[in-house]
C-alpha cells in the first residue's frame, strides 16, 4: 500500500490517509470473495462503525447508548488488526466521531454506508446524535426515544448543575477540539474560543454551528498565532492548548493544560466524559494562586533576553536583535523579488 506523507498538515489527518488506503484495499478484497471473520465472531446486532481514534472507554460508553435501539458499536477505525477492516465495512452506518477522516469517509460511501457526523458528547450532542444514528439505521422512533430518554436520565442531573465556572480558551490538533468545546459549554464553562488545526468538513458543521450559536469563536486550520491571539484577547482563567500555547499562557500567569496529554487522553463520550472533564478542568482553574505565587517569586528571571541557562549574568544585546531583523527583511525582499521576476 503506497501512502504519501507529504503535505498532510496534522498527524491525525495522516492516520486518515493510511486508514483510507487500508479500507480501499480491504474493500477490494471483499469484492473478490470471502474474507476472514472478526476474531470475536460476527456480531448478532447491526453495528455502527466508529471513525477516529478515541479513549478506550469511549466505545464501551457508545455501545451502552446504542443498545436500546438494538444496535451495537462496531470496530474503531483505524483498526488494531487487518480483519477488523472487513467488520468495519460490514456496518449499517458510520459515526464520524472525528469528522476530518475524509479519505475513510469516501471508502465507506463507496461501500454504500451512510455517514453521521458529530458525537454523543454532552446532553444536546448525545440526544441529537442518537436521533441521527437511529434515522440512518432505520430504527423506529419509539426505540430512538427510549435511547434518548435513557441518556437524558443518566446525564441530565450532572450537566444541569453546570459544575465548571470559569472563562476558557481551547486549541489543539487532535481533531476532537469542537467536541470538547461542546462539553465544556454544557458543563457551564464560559468558552470564548475553539481553534483546531484540522479542517472544516460536512461532518463537523453541526458542532461548529452549535458553538457559534453559543457565542464561541471557532477557527478551523488555526495557526499558532491565532491561538495565541485568542489567549491575549480573552485572558482566560484556563487555557487549554498545544505546548507553545500552554507555555505562553503560563508566562501570563494563566493556568493551562496541554490538550493532547491531559484532555484528549480521557473519556469524552456520555456520562464518563462529562465526569472526567469536570474534574481536571476544575482542578486546573483552582491553580491560579499557585501561578501568581510562582510569578511573584521568580519575577523576570529567565524571561525575555535572559531566557535559557547562563553561567554569567545575562546581558541584553539589542544590536543583535536589530541585525537579525535586518537579515530577515533582506531575505523577505529577496524572496519577493524572485517571485515577481
Amino acid at each position: 500500500i503506497d501512502v504519501p506523507g507529504f503535505g498532510v498538515p496534522t498527524h491525525a489527518e495522516a492516520k486518515d490517509v493510511l486508514a483510507g488506503a487500508m479500507l480501499r484495499y480491504a474493500r477490494n478484497e471483499v469484492m473478490q470473495g470471502p474474507v476472514q471473520a472478526p476474531r470475536g465472531g460476527i456480531n448478532d446486532k447491526p453495528t455502527v462503525t466508529l471513525l477516529g481514534e478515541m479513549f478506550p472507554a469511549d466505545p464501551v460508553g457508545i455501545a451502552h447508548l446504542l443498545a436500546p435501539m438494538g444496535l451495537a458499536a462496531g470496530p474503531v477505525v483505524p483498526t488494531r488488526e487487518w480483519r477488523e477492516l472487513y467488520a468495519a465495512l460490514d456496518c449499517v452506518a458510520v459515526a464520524a466521531i472525528h469528522p476530518f477522516y475524509t479519505a475513510s469517509v469516501r471508502e465507506f460511501q463507496a461501500a454504500g454506508r451512510p455517514i453521521v457526523g458529530s458525537a454523543p458528547v454532552g446532553l444536546d450532542g448525545t440526544l441529537a446524535w442518537l436521533q441521527s444514528i437511529g434515522e440512518a439505521c432505520g430504527v423506529a422512533q419509539a426505540q430512538i426515544d427510549v435511547a434518548r430518554n435513557q441518556a437524558f436520565g443518566a446525564m441530565g442531573g450532572m450537566l444541569a448543575a453546570k459544575p465548571i465556572k470559569g472563562r476558557i480558551t481551547l486549541s489543539g490538533y487532535e481533531g476532537s477540539e469542537l467536541l470538547v468545546g461542546r462539553l465544556l459549554v454544557e458543563c457551564g464553562a464560559d468558552l470564548r474560543y475553539v481553534g483546531t488545526a484540522c479542517p472544516a468538513t460536512p461532518w463537523n458543521a453541526l458542532d461548529a454551528a452549535w458553538l457559534v450559536a453559543k457565542g464561541v469563536q471557532v477557527q478551523f486550520r488555526a495557526s499558532l498565532e491565532q491561538d495565541l491571539a485568542a489567549v491575549k484577547e480573552y485572558l482566560p482563567q484556563l487555557a487549554i492548548g498545544t505546548t507553545p500555547v500552554v507555555q505562553a499562557a503560563k508566562q501570563m500567569r494563566i493556568p493551562a493544560l496541554y490538550f493532547t496529554n491531559l484532555i484528549s487522553a480521557r473519556p469524552l463520550m456520555g456520562v464518563a466524559g462529562a465526569g472526567s472533564l469536570v474534574q481536571v478542568v476544575q482542578a486546573a482553574i483552582g491553580n491560579k494562586a499557585r501561578f501568581d505565587a510562582m510569578s511573584d517569586f521568580f519575577g523576570h528571571v529567565g524571561a525575555g533576553h535572559a531566557s535559557g541557562v547562563w553561567n554569567e549574568v545575562p546581558q541584553d544585546r539589542p544590536e543583535f536583535r536589530a541585525e537579525t531583523r535586518r537579515q530577515l527583511e533582506r531575505l523577505l525582499k529577496k524572496r519577493k523579488a524572485e517571485e515577481m521576476g
